[in-house]
């Protein structure tokens, strides 16, 4: 008789490997939502709250006043040096057309401004330099600043 060993079939544990129907992203994505929902509500709440009642009637002249102080500390030839000179004079060149639009769009009156800073922005973004037509443009949005 040959001596061969003998195999035996593994015997199951007392307690079956888990078996879960849910896909295996299902909770972080769920979490990553309501964190952001949350966060938005407080967002929200803080918005909400720390509103200075500017939204009324006098929000275009606000806008305009703060157009004109971002044309006020913008130094064009700032504009495209590295560091944070040139962000700051990028950010107030960008925030003047914003800020003059929002303003004219709430009153007509603001409409001269909006149109200086729009033409400066159009023809900067044309010819890449702060040339005589974008600095007659600037001054143009300037002097609507003196009219505030």
């Amino acid at each position: 008789m040959s001596s061969q060993p003998q195999y035996s079939a593994p015997v199951p544990s007392a307690s079956p490997a888990p078996t879960t129907s849910r896909r295996p992203g299902i909770v972080p994505v769920a979490a990553l939502v309501t964190g952001l929902v949350v966060g938005g509500g407080a967002v929200g709440a803080a918005w909400v709250l720390s509103d200075d009642g500017r939204a009324g009637a006098s929000a275009p002249a606000d806008d305009a006043r703060d157009a004109c102080r971002a044309l006020g500390g913008f130094d064009e030839s700032k504009y495209g040096s590295k560091g944070p000179e040139g962000d700051i004079a990028m950010n107030r060149f960008a925030a003047a057309g914003v800020l003059s639009a929002s303003a004219a769009a709430g009153d007509e009156r603001y409409k001269p401004l909006a149109e200086a800073v729009r033409r400066a922005q159009t023809l900067h973004a044309q010819t890449f330099d702060f040339g005589k037509e974008v600095k007659q443009e600037l001054a143009k949005a300037r002097d609507a600043c003196g009219d505030l």
